[in-house]
Parts: C-alpha cells; structure tokens; sequence
C-alpha cells in the first residue's frame, strides 16, 4: 500500500471527535473478567459480550477504529453477519491485535519481551484481507529496582519496530504500543524519565527500520504514579507532565497519540485526558485521543452480568463512556456528565 493511503487511514483513526476502542482481549484476560462476574467462561459467551459491543447503538459517534483479538475476528452476531462487517457498516475501521503475549526475557529478571514476529508476515496478510486496515504489537516496560535495563528496552523497541515496518509493508497502520506499567511505588518523575528513555528508543529504532511516522499511530502509558505511591499527582501535575514528555519525544510527523487506560478508574482516565487538552490543546502538533478497553468496558460488563435481558443497558452504559472520552478529548468533559446516561 501507498504511503498516502497509510497516512488516510491513520488521520481517519484520529478523527477529532472519536478514539479507538480496544476489544481485543486475549481469551485468558476475557475469561479472568467473566469469572470475576460470574458469567460462564466459554466461546460463545465471549462471542455474545462482543456481539453487544459491536452492536451497541451510536457508537461510531465515539469510536473511529475497533482493535479486535483472532478469536473475534472471525467471529458472527447472531445473524450470522461477521463482527467485522458489523464496524464497517458502521464506519469504524477495524484492527487486530497481532503480538502473542510478553514472555520472561531470558537473564534479565523482572523483565518482558513480547513474542510473535516470526510468521507475522503472512498473518498480517491474512488480516488485511480479512479486511484489518490497522493493527497493534504490546511492550510492556516494568519500573523497579534496577530496571528497566537499557538491554530490555532496546530489545523491545526493535521488536516495535520489526513488527511496524512489517505491518506497513502489508498495508496495515501500526500502532506502536510500548506500555511503561503502571504497578509500583515509583513516582511520578520516575515515570517521566523512563517513558521518556523508552519513547526515545523506540523512534530511534522505528527509524532505523524506515518505519513512515505518518502512517502509525502511537499508543503510550500516561506519565503516572505507580498505582502504591504514597503520592498520586494531581490532574494538572499529570497533564503536564504527559504532555511535555511527548512534545520532547513524540515527533511531528506522527498524526496521532491514543492512550491506553492501563489500571486506571474509568473516570480518572477521562479527567486526565481532559486535563490534558484544557491545558495544551493549541501546543500539540499530533491528534490526542483514548485507546481504552477497561476504561470504556468495565460498567457495561458489570451490568450486563451474561444476561441477554441487560444487554439494553449495558450498551447504552458502554456508549456513555465512550461518550465521556470523546468529549474528553476535546476538552468538554465535566464530571457531572457522568450522570448523563440516556
């Protein structure tokens, strides 16, 4: 594909009112939900909670691109139409998840490397002729006690960067997901530093790959205290703090930045990203947006419950959320939207 095209389908993704929806779950991350609700921990069932996802009633307002898992790619709402076809009617572009998981790196403990270039090629064919136009690899990056090591960092931005130039090759959009954890004590300035190290390995590598900036997208953490730190910063504090560290590491070029929720509330997920364009709106060079999963799909889960007697509710709950982000993404959001549930 031409980079024109890449670039088209990227500036589509970041359109200014909508995010990305990521509904790409492995099937033991699905399961671990289910049990935790109650719900029965099978295909079909996951197939039913997708299915009232991709179905869930003005959703394309919201959300631009659904990041989809192998299983559901393939998988048909009850009439028979494949979920895939589903988003495109709708005008959401569809993507996959296309790494196979982070897996221990060998001699550096504490440590991950994610798994899944070899064949990606072909699979990645597949895909696009499945009809994916995006898709999305993981690293996952742990503060700790001596790590990251400068060895794990590499590692996994080359990995990053394999795995775009492949994805641009097959005329799929990479989005570029190194994910500084949020687990830890550590704080804020903690986090800085090491996104700001791990951001500066990972377009280092994703440029000697000749990797085209315009056509990915990338999909961070926010600059966050870890989740046991004594000290949780303040929505202006993070907001600065995020926005700074990519403006000196995130380059022009690149059409968009879509956060992923990590371990965060789904309300505080949508403050910070309001905070963040209440504050930079007009010193950003690249589209701002949300690439959450948790954040949009937690109170639709919890009161759908399996029951196909909630599916009602449980979509207009996941269009509230995504709702809230868009207005977020725009600076709009208030918290006494959260009672706007119609």
């Amino acid at each position: 594909m031409e980079s024109s095209d890449l670039k088209k389908i990227a500036e589509s993704l970041m359109n200014k009112n909508k995010g990305l929806l990521a509904m790409d779950e492995s099937t033991g991350t699905c399961n671990k939900r289910f049990e935790a609700l109650g719900i029965p921990q099978t295909e079909e069932y996951r197939r039913k909670y997708r299915e009232l996802i991709v179905t869930t009633p003005r959703l394309e307002e919201c959300i631009s691109g659904a990041i989809l898992f192998d299983e559901n790619i393939d998988q048909s709402i009850e009439d028979g139409t494949l979920m895939i076809d589903v988003l495109k009617k709708k005008g959401i572009i569809p993507g996959i998840k296309v790494d196979e998981g982070a897996i221990p790196l060998d001699r550096f403990p504490g440590e991950k490397i994610t798994e899944g270039l070899d064949g990606l090629g072909k699979r990645l064919a597949d895909y696009y002729n499945k009809g994916a136009r995006f898709a999305k690899w993981r690293a996952v990056i742990t503060i700790g006690e001596g790590i990251p090591t400068l060895t794990a960092i590499k590692t996994n931005a080359y990995n990053l960067a394999r795995y775009a130039v492949l994805c641009q090759q097959a005329g799929l959009v990479p989005i570029v997901e190194p994910e500084v954890l949020m687990e830890g004590n550590h704080s804020l300035q903690q986090c800085s530093e090491v996104t700001h190290q791990v951001l500066h390995a990972v377009f280092n590598a994703l440029f000697e790959q000749h990797v085209d900036f315009e056509g990915m997208i990338l999909k961070p953490n926010m600059i966050l205290p870890g989740l046991e730190s004594p000290v949780q910063d303040s929505l202006e504090a993070v907001a600065d703090a995020t926005v700074l560290c990519f403006l000196r590491c995130v380059p022009a070029a690149v059409p968009g930045i879509a956060f992923l929720s990590g371990g965060q509330s789904e309300q505080l997920a949508s403050e910070r990203l309001n905070a963040m364009h209440t504050r930079f709106k007009d010193k950003m060079p690249w589209e701002l947006t949300f690439s959450f999963s948790r954040a949009i799909q937690q109170p639709a889960l919890e009161a759908w419950k399996g029951d196909d007697k909630n599916v009602a509710i449980a979509q207009k709950l996941l269009y509230h959320r995504a709702w809230c982000n868009s207005k977020a993404r725009r600076g709009e959001y208030t918290p006494e939207m959260e009672k706007e549930i119609s």
